[in-house]
């Protein structure tokens, strides 16, 4: 099972994604602020992942704290975690630890161990329920494809996303080792590739098979009635059930409608914000080097044009055929049938 982050104890390690398909290269770290900048930098991605490692970083700080004073520890502690919420601003998974850790570091403690050993605790109970989340989103999505399916995914909700395993693809990856014979279409995902370096390589890993196709040909693979479903990932849904994912899954779910296929979405219950409205939600505007290059390597175009470079679009709830989550599938309306889940 591929494992994209780890706990060592005094280290935090993780699968550098920005190096894939090219090299498995192992990154460890014990300082927090390394693992921030990973988040940032896109080394740990994917909206589940994100969220496991803040929290190992607040536990790696209780850890390499040495010290005797519970309330020293505490800002310490608070100040660690103000850096992670700032790392990056629409995934509800990191704000969703963040705020789970941070209600543990709030507590009173006789000690100093006692804290650190809570917090640890708590990190790792977070780190062990995104694994048997994703399983439980398999085994329930794996219910809705049918056999000889053809399922496009975009973006990558896999074991690279999650802990392991993965939310999308723990749906395909259930489905298939249930004996299912699908397949799958995996779009490239401009501009960071996450479709073509990370989806193809976790399939072709498992052999699982795959095409890969370029953003622009949805319509037409569509329009030749070569996919059957569509199941995507989510870094954050919002009653009554928008659907913030990775730039262009809008632009999937809209020829999805035209041409009459299911538009899945899978996501843990910890990716529903039901505390903020849509317009609320900050869409993260990124480097526009990523688009102005291949992958910051090679220019494509001037480099000094202007640039559009959101990370994520929304959604509508109309779009959205089912939400699938570890407790159920949610149907339409949303925001009547998930608080249910809750």
């Amino acid at each position: 099972m591929i494992k994209s982050i780890e706990w060592l104890g005094d280290r935090v390690r993780w699968l550098n994604t920005l190096k894939l398909p090219w090299a498995e290269e192992y990154v460890e770290s014990d300082d927090p602020e390394r693992i921030a900048v990973a988040i940032e930098r896109m080394e740990i991605r994917g909206a589940p992942a994100i969220g496991v490692a803040a929290a190992l970083a607040v536990a790696l700080a209780a850890v390499k704290y040495g010290g005797t004073s519970v309330k020293e520890l505490r800002a310490r502690l608070r100040t660690v975690i103000e850096r992670l919420r700032a790392t990056r601003p629409t995934a509800v998974n990191l704000f969703w630890a963040l705020k789970r850790v941070e209600g543990v570091v709030s507590r009173d403690y006789a000690g100093v161990d006692e804290m650190v050993r809570e917090v640890v605790a708590e990190a790792l109970r977070i780190y062990d329920e995104d694994v048997e989340v994703n399983r439980r989103i398999g085994e329930i999505g794996a219910k809705l494809i049918e056999d000889g399916d053809v399922i496009l995914t975009h973006c990558n909700a896999g074991a690279l996303a999650t802990v392991a395993y993965g939310t999308a693809l723990g749906v395909i990856r259930a489905a298939w080792y249930s004996g299912k014979r699908i397949r799958v279409i995996a779009t490239e995902t401009r501009p960071m590739l996450q479709g073509a370096r990370l989806t193809v390589w976790e399939l072709v890993k498992e052999g699982i098979p795959v095409k890969l196709i370029t953003d622009n040909m949805v319509g037409y693979v569509m329009s030749r009635g070569l996919v059957s479903k569509v199941v995507v990932g989510a870094d954050r849904i919002v009653l009554p059930g928008y659907v913030v994912n990775k730039i262009g899954t809008y632009t999937i779910a809209v020829l999805a409608a035209r041409h009459g296929i299911p538009f899945y979405v899978a996501a843990p219950m910890s990716s529903i914000d039901f505390e903020n409205t849509i317009e609320s939600v900050k869409i993260e505007e990124r480097d526009p080097d990523e688009v102005r290059t291949v992958l910051k390597s090679t220019y494509i175009t001037l480099p000094t044009v202007e640039v559009l470079n959101p990370a994520f679009d929304i959604t509508p709830p109309e779009l959205v055929t089912a939400i699938i989550t570890e407790k159920g599938v949610a149907y339409k309306p949303f925001d009547e049938t998930l608080p249910v889940l809750r």
